[in-house]
């Protein structure tokens, strides 16, 4: 079962490098697996050259978007997760449970609402529209707490304190590297959520030179029922977006294993 579901995951990644490596005649009237390898190098350079290379600026968006926001956005959940573990004070279970509400509410629902706050505050079709809803992640400081909890010994931070270091400075030399674990999975989430994220960028943007890649690949598919040869730039495209998301988990997995005995008491 989990070898026919593992297929099922990697069989639209596997189609996108297929199809990526078709010439546009060939895209549709042939098989899965015929493949010609020189066309997969047109494809991209036809990606990079369209519309004076706005491909790039998409793509420089979305990492702008996605890295800079799934920083901020962990360094809150990280810093508020460990408050709401380690920490004693009025309300903090009725807090904590009212920042879980945050989890049950669709984003659809909040766009709107999230488009008059920032038109109100003059962001509108700006970095900022996007970058700012970005950094609140209920479901992160929910995951920073139980990471928080799992890797930080209460006696670690009882002998921090006995040495003199203040609550700031146990939270950045003692709290924080021992849940690196934690850091990166919130990280992964946020940025491949922010990456992914269509809806919030289709309601507060309207200039072209400042969508992420998700609604430039858009507003290309919306051109493909009347120039059937935009299919080959969004598919191609599609396969270009998909790679940084591979990169990053390959790259950051490592502080998984090692983070497996970062929590013990020594």
């Amino acid at each position: 079962m989990l070898v026919i579901g593992a297929l099922y995951s990697v069989f639209p990644l596997i189609w996108l490098v297929t199809a990526a490596a078709k010439s546009p005649n060939n895209l549709l009237g042939t098989s899965m697996f015929q493949v010609d390898g020189a066309a997969i190098g047109d494809n991209i350079q036809r990606v990079l050259d369209q519309d004076d290379g706005i491909f790039l600026t998409w793509f420089g968006n979305s990492f702008l978007y996605a890295g800079a926001g799934a920083l901020g956005s962990t360094i809150i959940c990280v810093a508020a997760g460990y408050a709401f573990d380690k920490y004693r004070f009025p309300f903090r279970e009725k807090l904590f449970g009212f920042v879980l509400v945050g989890v049950l509410v669709p984003v659809s629902a909040l766009a709107l609402p999230m488009y008059l706050l920032a038109s109100k505050a003059g962001v509108n079709n700006s970095y900022w529209a996007v970058f700012v809803p970005s950094l609140l992640n209920p479901f992160g400081v929910y995951l920073a707490r139980i990471f928080s909890r799992s890797y930080i010994p209460d006696e670690v931070i009882e002998a921090a304190r006995m040495d003199g270091a203040s609550d700031l400075r146990v939270f950045r030399s003692v709290g924080l590297p021992m849940m690196v674990p934690g850091f990166v999975t919130i990280f992964l989430f946020q940025f491949v959520t922010i990456w992914n994220n269509f809806f919030l960028p289709l309601v507060m943007l309207s200039d072209r030179k400042l969508f992420p890649v998700s609604l430039g690949l858009y507003t290309w598919n919306g051109n493909t029922t009347q120039s059937p040869e935009f299919y080959p730039l969004v598919i191609t495209g599609s396969l270009l977006a998909v790679l940084p998301l591979i990169v990053a988990f390959i790259a950051l997995q490592r502080y998984w294993r090692s983070g497996l005995t970062m929590g013990s008491v020594k």
